[in-house]
């Protein structure tokens, strides 16, 4: 019986960045991850944003496909994307919602899709708290991952990386 794999772990808020930096270098030459801890998403932040999930999900399809996914923003159905266009599968067999960048300063439009207030009161304000704390998470990561290419810390959004970031939030459900 072979034994399972043990990750690096990275903690984002060590005050040590350089050290910390070395972890992310050394764990992507090793293993290709890593887990990361103290990165701003509490437990309480996590288990409602897995029970609002599920709440959608739990919709009727009627409900879910009057948010069809439109630029990239919204419903997916099962079956209706599939990651592996040789196999001979009908599609995957999950559903999805995509929220995209919350302030999009592209377009005066926002394009996000969001299920009534009336069916899911907490739901928009939810999935935007969370998409903002994993955008700032990313944000500190990156400047981590800058220092261990040898770069500034802020070698990324220096060039533009995080001027409109481009982030996807993208919830997913296996039923069975």
């Amino acid at each position: 019986m072979t034994e399972a794999l043990k990750l690096p772990i990275i903690d984002l808020i060590s005050p040590d960045r350089i050290s910390t930096a070395n972890s992310i270098r050394q764990a992507c030459i090793d293993y290709g991850f890593f887990y990361l801890v103290n990165h701003g998403m509490e437990e309480e932040l996590l288990g409602k944003v897995f029970e609002e999930s599920k709440k959608f999900f739990l919709l009727p399809l009627e409900e879910k496909m009057k948010m069809p996914r439109k630029e990239h923003r919204g419903y997916t159905p099962l079956y209706a994307e599939n990651l592996d266009p040789t196999s001979s599968s009908k599609g995957d067999p999950k559903e999805s919602f995509y929220i995209g960048p919350l302030e999009d300063i592209t377009t005066p439009v926002n394009l996000n899709q969001w299920p009534s207030e009336e069916i899911l009161p907490s739901w928009r304000h939810m999935m935007e708290s969370f998409y903002r704390k994993l955008l700032s998470a990313g944000k500190r990561l990156l400047s981590l991952i800058a220092l261990a290419l040898n770069v500034e810390e802020d070698f990324f959004e220096k060039v533009g990386a995080l001027d409109e970031p481009n982030a996807f939030l993208r919830l997913l459900h296996y039923p069975g």
